[in-house]
């Protein structure tokens, strides 16, 4: 069931506030990311195709079907939202089965299908705890086999793990990603956790001030962001002013960066993009792109070490796992990236 967005846009009434002008589509079995800075649009987003919210323009439209105007109810779409909004006087088993309930489907089916989608979700024996008594996880995975249990035609997650303690979060990512690819269902996961959204999605959609910016792989957004505010929402970088200096060069505050071929006209001013984990301890095999400076902030990160090596008035982030000093280093140009200025 795929998921489509036709010229959107929405404005709160009173505000400026909202989205405008978003054309996207979530192929059938997909699972799309949405990743911004708060105020971005990101909530409004599934707001609106849920049905909580409805367009001032343009087209919503479930595998062709426009569902623009349709009530939340009759979208027949899943929704797990940041705080799962349990009911706390229900069983397990009676609140995955509530939106059985309110289908008038038979006591007995809506007992047998919610059994065994908690057992689906890992919670086999849990059916008559009630959820003050379980962990967060758990609550999760209830939420989770309460918005698959009816069959919906497409899943939207409200930023679920926010509330998740880190390593829990991490568990709680591959169980969401390894039951929306079980239900081969599409599927719009709003978040502000890049980690996640790179960790979990097929494509990541980011957004600013109510726009669609970029949408692409987690591994092309990544290494080839669209614009200097993209690169540095995404992870850590190195975020240079830079003017081209020849077909292969371009010059930054601290010298002379060789790249790959690039065919930018002379002068023209850009962007360096170098990600800290290309930063190469020691001089390079090819003796271009190596600086010597001096560690002004060295951050211990169990696995990795993060450090920033001042060379004159710039900084240049690092990591790395190598324990010992550092005053050299080097970059391949091939991971030198020119984006737009």
């Amino acid at each position: 069931m795929s998921i489509e967005l036709q010229n959107v846009n929405f404005t709160y009434p009173g505000t400026d506030v909202g989205v405008t002008g978003i054309d996207l589509t979530v192929a059938d079995g997909e699972l799309l990311a949405v990743i911004g800075a708060s105020g971005s649009g990101k909530t409004t987003l599934l707001k609106l195709i849920a049905g909580f919210e409805t367009t001032n323009a343009g087209h919503i439209l479930l595998n062709g079907e426009d569902v623009s105007r349709l009530p939340v109810r009759d979208r027949q779409l899943g929704v797990v939202f940041q705080s799962y909004a349990l009911f706390p006087h229900m069983t397990a088993w009676q609140n995955v089965a509530y939106p059985l309930k309110i289908r008038r489907t038979a006591p007995a089916e809506r007992h047998r299908l919610a059994v065994e989608a908690l057992a689906r979700v890992g919670l086999k024996g849990f059916e008559d705890r009630r959820p003050q008594s379980l962990s967060g996880g758990q609550q999760q995975r209830i939420a989770l086999a309460r918005a698959l249990v009816f069959q919906p035609r497409a899943l939207l997650l409200d930023e679920p793990l926010s509330a998740l303690d880190a390593g829990l979060r991490g568990e709680m990512r591959d169980e969401i990603r390894r039951l929306q690819r079980e239900f081969n269902i599409s599927t719009v996961h709003i978040t502000h956790d890049q980690e996640e959204a790179l960790s979990m999605a097929d494509r990541v959609a980011v957004m600013e001030r109510g726009r669609l910016v970029q949408i692409a792989s987690p591994r092309e957004l990544y290494d080839a962001p669209a614009t200097r505010s993209i690169a540095g929402f995404v992870g850590e970088a190195n975020l240079w002013d830079g003017t081209v200096a020849a077909p292969d060069t371009v010059e930054v505050a601290f010298g002379r960066l060789a790249t790959a071929p690039h065919g930018l006209a002379m002068g023209s001013p850009v962007t360096v993009l170098v990600r800290p984990e290309n930063i190469q301890v020691g001089a390079g095999q090819v003796p271009v792109n190596t600086f010597a400076g001096t560690v002004v902030r060295d951050r211990f990160l169990g696995a990795v070490r993060r450090y920033d090596l001042a060379i004159e008035d710039s900084v240049i982030l690092g990591e790395t796992g190598i324990r010992g000093s550092i005053d050299i280093v080097s970059i391949r140009p091939e991971d030198v990236r020119l984006l737009p200025a």
